[in-house]
């Protein structure tokens, strides 16, 4: 049992499952992070292990979903003022094929003006 709680120390150096893809040059993530971490990956784990096959009925009460919500909000709510504090703000996952804000121009086409 000792074992096991070992291994689930979101702060354990050798832990490698619980890395979060983070930009190059972003300060490192403090205690606190990794905590909010640890719990909102274990929290949507145990949603998945616990969600029934469609048309059956779901194990956990309405009462204890709702309270699953209410924390997975807080988490997500602490995890943003972290950023923000960090000068991490506005990162937001986006899909491939959603039409992107800036336009790349490539290096290669470009000329020099003539005056």
């Amino acid at each position: 049992m000792v074992d096991r709680l070992h291994a689930l120390n979101p702060l354990d150096p050798q832990r490698t499952d619980m890395t979060e893809t983070i930009p190059p040059g972003t300060p490192a993530l403090a205690p606190e992070q990794h905590i909010l971490i640890a719990m909102r990956k274990t929290l949507t784990a145990i949603i998945r292990d616990v969600t029934p096959p469609p048309g059956m009925r779901h194990p956990l009460s309405e009462a204890t979903i709702e309270d699953i919500r209410q924390c997975l909000m807080l988490i997500a709510a602490r995890e943003k003022e972290l950023a923000d504090a960090q000068g991490r703000g506005g990162e937001r996952p986006y899909y491939a094929d959603e039409p992107q804000t800036v336009q790349v121009v490539p290096v290669a086409g470009l000329t020099r003006r003539r005056d």
